[in-house]
């Protein structure tokens, strides 16, 4: 994994995430405050703007800069998280010296667990954690069992989409939609299908490169 390969997934990301605002728009405006596709697509802009600037800067740097831009140019909750996502993969070990992708795994896992610390949610909270947390398990236990990459990467698709979908039937414990109640029930949450369409666009991108 380069810096180059961050800003061309960030590209893709920001593709399919604009192909599908429509849809995460009104899913948000069911039971959230109606602005997380518009901070999504904000901090996509922007990292894709710091290409300049990050790409021949070492990982470590490159990612503390995506970090900072996210958490100061993101409002909500969104950019405090997926800043200490990017803060915390760029406290890897070693990743100056090359980022395999046990390594990126590893700091990506570091990451959704500094995220679960920072949002204190979990799974079944009906949040994108809904998503990331199975996803980071799906990894680093494919990993542990020496599974080839491809059949890693095509697992965490599944699981990426699995979780998504169990948020439909959950009670929101954080956020507008915790004040709902029973009527959030039936509603797919928009953070955790925004997460899912960006794990699920790196894996195919890597799948078929």
């Amino acid at each position: 994994m380069s810096v180059n390969f961050l800003i061309h997934r960030a590209k893709e990301i920001q593709a399919v995430i604009d192909a599908n605002a429509s849809e995460i728009e009104k899913l948000d405006q069911e039971i959230g405050d109606g602005d997380h596709i518009f901070n999504v697509q904000r901090g996509i802009k922007l990292v894709i703007e710091l290409e300049a600037v990050i790409k021949d800067l070492p990982m470590s740097k490159a990612l503390n800069q995506i970090a900072m831009k996210v958490l100061s140019g993101i409002g909500g909750s969104s950019g405090a998280l997926f800043g200490t996502l990017f803060m915390t993969m760029a406290k890897g070990n070693d990743i100056d010296n090359g980022v395999d992708y046990k390594k990126a795994i590893e700091i990506f896992a570091d990451g959704v667990e500094a995220v679960k610390q920072r949002g204190k949610a979990d799974v079944g909270e009906k949040t994108m954690m809904d998503v990331l947390i199975p996803v980071s398990n799906c990894l680093k236990k494919g990993v542990e069992d020496n599974k080839d990459v491809k059949e890693i990467l095509q697992e965490a698709i599944d699981v990426a989409e699995k979780g998504m979908f169990s948020t439909k039937d959950l009670l929101a414990t954080k956020g507008r939609a915790s004040f709902l109640g029973e009527r959030a029930k039936g509603h797919i949450d928009p953070g955790a299908r925004s997460s899912q369409l960006m794990i699920k666009t790196v894996c195919e991108s890597v799948l078929n490169s």
